[in-house]
């Protein structure tokens, strides 16, 4: 490999990571999906997040000691981002279509720069806006419907409180990864985000637990495991790239959530296609740093 090349790579790993997240993310629709033949939602997400919290433990088991204040207060606060995100996202596949569920969840494209200004003023640069904003165009032509097929009912309003949550669990992972043990962390988000749907699931009418079937077990299995995977990954990539930048580049999560279903047999529409070319302009829009002075 020419050393240009791997100087690139690897001033770029994080970016990178974060590409292959929205890989392992795409997939996970179709797979959601199918489990919840087998599972309530609230305790599908409770027990995917267990099998994750024992997977990251088994890895990270020699950095689980000396927690600090910090790591609690960390892991207790992404955790329940994590839950409330994918635990709305999770009730809401039942009633709307996978479509609409990705377009409503990428909300929280263009929600980080907008939280981050209102919140925590902190003002993103122009590009990162142009970019979130067109990543939001994008992922409208995405669902193959446009604006004018999207229909606020029960299901789609419930993902909508999602994306917000899962739009503070990007920033909140971006605040304290600097400050805290990412493993210690990681673990302790996955375990109180299985607690709190554990607690959730009877208040919310789900009172028995599912019949472990060997197809559920691998589901699980396999969800924990890229679970676990994603959230090391975020927590250690988003030490270096900004939260803003980070939404862009998770943005293009529904383009292998189309690519994944349509190996599984789903038709993407021409307009789809429009709309995955204008996310992956947008990834390259908001990296884009124009010299805007003028020359004498």
């Amino acid at each position: 490999m020419h050393p240009s090349a791997s100087s690139w790579i690897q001033s770029k790993a994080p970016q990178l990571v974060l590409i292959l997240i929205t890989i392992i993310w795409g997939g996970s629709f179709i797979t959601v999906q199918y489990g919840l033949n087998f599972s309530s939602p609230i305790l599908f997400v409770a027990l995917r997040f267990a099998a994750a919290a024992i997977a990251v433990s088994l890895i990270s088991y020699r950095s689980l000691h000396h927690f600090t204040r910090l790591d609690w207060v960390a892991g207790f606060l992404i955790g329940l981002s994590i839950a409330i995100g994918y635990g709305t996202q999770t009730i809401g596949l039942q009633t709307i279509t996978s479509s609409e569920s990705a377009f409503l969840t990428a909300l929280y494209v263009p929600l980080v720069p907008i939280i981050l200004w209102l919140i925590f003023k902190n003002k993103p640069h122009i590009m990162t806006c142009l970019g979130a904003g067109l990543a939001f165009i994008g992922l409208v032509f995405l669902t193959g419907n446009g604006f004018g097929a999207i229909q606020l009912n029960y299901g789609q309003i419930l993902t909508i409180l999602g994306s917000i949550a899962i739009a503070f669990e990007i920033i909140l992972i971006s605040h304290f990864a600097e400050r805290v043990n990412i493993r210690r962390v990681t673990v302790l988000q996955l375990i109180f985000a299985s607690l709190i749907c554990f607690i959730m699931a009877p208040l919310l009418g789900e009172t028995s637990m599912p019949n472990f079937n060997g197809q559920l077990i691998g589901i699980l299995c396999a969800l924990g495991i890229a679970s676990a995977f994603i959230q090391l990954a975020m927590n250690w990539a988003q030490r270096v790239v900004d939260p803003s930048q980070a939404a862009i580049i998770y943005a293009g999560e529904p383009i292998w959530a189309a690519l994944f279903g349509r190996l599984a047999g789903e038709r993407l529409p021409a307009l789809a296609l429009v709309g995955g070319v204008l996310v992956v302009f947008s990834v390259i829009l908001s990296e884009w740093r124009p010299q805007l002075t003028k020359k004498k």
